[in-house]
């Protein structure tokens, strides 16, 4: 392990940042994930749990801007998954033939 210390010096090795670095990145890459999902209720789920990890993030680099957006994003990612659950969020037939014929 002394190796990898000399290797990278400048690297941060204790436990709790490389903890909050893997939190961001996991947010980072749920969020990229969540892009690529079909399914509005499984898109909800991904965004808010992304979201949470770079809000820690956040909080732990002290960035208030990023908090606030990540806050919003989370926020509304989870009204969005309330609505899907109680069936109150729904497409009219014009917006869904007009995204099957979009492309």
């Amino acid at each position: 392990m002394n190796t990898l210390f000399s290797l990278f010096p400048g690297l941060p090795w204790d436990t709790i940042v490389i903890a909050i670095n893997m939190v961001a990145v996991a947010g980072a890459t749920l969020h990229i994930y969540g892009v690529f999902l079909e399914k509005e209720k499984r898109r909800d789920i991904v965004f808010i749990v992304g979201g949470v990890c770079l809000f820690i993030y956040a909080l732990w680099i002290k960035n208030n801007i990023f908090m606030l957006a990540m806050g919003g994003f989370v926020l509304g990612s989870l009204i969005e998954l309330l609505e899907i659950l109680t069936g109150h969020h729904k497409h009219s037939q014009k917006q869904v033939e007009d995204y099957k014929n979009n492309s």
